[in-house]
């Protein structure tokens, strides 16, 4: 069932690259919305300053374990506390 306990779960799985510690250990996922079969999620990064290669990484490791979960039509990701936030957001959401 796809429900956002299921998607927490899977982002369990991400982390963060610099630490290797996953993205739901730090917290860094603000708000998951499901509505019919498409999946947002608002996410900030620990630094603003993070190296942005890092910053996509972690946003496309996110976005390939939800595709994965059953149910789940499309997956959009808002990335914040970046200083480059929006132009990253652009390109994951390609």
């Amino acid at each position: 069932m796809l429900d956002k306990k299921t998607v927490m779960k899977a982002l369990e799985k991400v982390t963060d690259p610099e630490v290797n510690i996953s993205i739901i250990e730090m917290e860094l996922v603000d708000k998951v919305e499901i509505k019919d079969g498409n999946v947002e999620i608002d996410f900030h990064v620990t630094a603003p300053y993070c190296p942005p290669m890092l910053a996509m990484k972690m946003a496309f490791d996110m976005k390939k374990v939800v595709s994965q979960i059953k149910g789940v039509k499309s997956v959009k990701l808002n990335m914040s506390g970046h200083y480059l936030s929006s132009e990253l957001n652009k390109q994951v959401n390609k």
